[in-house]
């Protein structure tokens, strides 16, 4: 009788071992699916999108509605760096077809001045003198299938303006929300 009862042990043992590594391997397989297909956590890099958003800001970016619909003017928006592939994030200003120009430290788009409070006063200028940009001639018109990116900290931004507009298929997600620290926490 004994050795039946270690061998019903022995069972239950491996059975709950068996149960513990398929639970284990479907929550990993869960995390990686969420993280590829709907939702990232992202740490702010640099102070371009200051005061919107500030270095070590946590943030969540998600990624379903990129799968249904293109970032339009105002989202904030994580992409990979057309210069080295390093993950950014930055605010549309303008989307395929739209014409930027900068005026004494104003944007426009198609024409019309863009109101822009995140910036907080800061100028927008061009960054085509910089050794490196891509030499943007304004008006400039965004070609289809990209959008056209800028900082909110505009004096301390290095992004369309420099590096040109960004492919639709390198935008990475939509910035939702801040959940780090505790006194930046919010929606986007």
């Amino acid at each position: 009788m004994s050795g039946a009862h270690s061998r019903e042990a022995e069972r239950r043992g491996l059975s709950g071992a068996a149960w513990f590594a398929i639970c284990l391997v479907v929550a990993i397989a869960a995390g990686l699916a969420v993280r590829a297909f709907v939702a990232m956590p992202y740490v702010v890099p640099t102070g371009s999108m200051r005061d919107t958003i500030v270095e070590g800001d946590m943030l969540i970016g998600e990624k379903v509605t990129l799968a249904f619909d293109d970032p339009v003017q105002g989202d904030i928006v994580t992409f990979e760096s057309p210069i080295d592939g390093e993950t950014l994030i930055k605010r549309v200003i303008a989307v395929g077809g739209q014409t930027v120009d900068l005026v004494d430290g104003a944007v426009y788009v198609d024409g019309e001045p863009l109101d822009e409070p995140y910036v907080d006063g800061r100028p927008s200028y061009s960054l085509s003198d910089l050794a490196g940009s891509a030499q943007i001639s304004y008006p400039y018109v965004v070609p289809e299938g990209t959008v056209w990116v800028m900082g909110d900290n505009r004096t301390d931004s290095k992004d369309s303006r420099y590096f040109g507009p960004v492919s639709l298929d390198a935008v990475t997600s939509k910035a939702l929300f801040i959940y780090w620290p505790l006194s930046h926490v919010g929606a986007l």
